[in-house]
């Protein structure tokens, strides 16, 4: 099971991504551990929302990578970020 911090940065990613869309409802962020104990987190929204999260060139979409990464260094794991197909 995960840790509270890690927990937490799926709720940062999960939070931010509300942020951007229309229908905030149907954000669906999860997060899993990996064998290696990196946090894997994948976000679905809705398919003509896709655009809003990931940005123009990808400006948005590496903006809540990065912001992951920093919470997750914080407490010493690795995070990835990944929308669903």
């Amino acid at each position: 099971s995960m840790t509270q911090a890690q927990e937490d940065v799926v709720g940062l990613v999960r939070t931010l991504v509300e942020q951007l869309v229309d229908t905030p409802e149907s954000v669906e962020v999860t997060g899993r551990e990996s064998d290696n104990g990196d946090l894997y987190v994948e976000i679905d929204v809705e398919e003509d929302e896709v655009g809003k999260v990931i940005g123009r060139q990808g400006r948005i979409i590496k903006s809540i990578r990065t912001l992951a990464r920093a919470a997750a260094s914080q407490d010493g794991f690795r995070v990835e970020v990944e929308l669903a197909e």
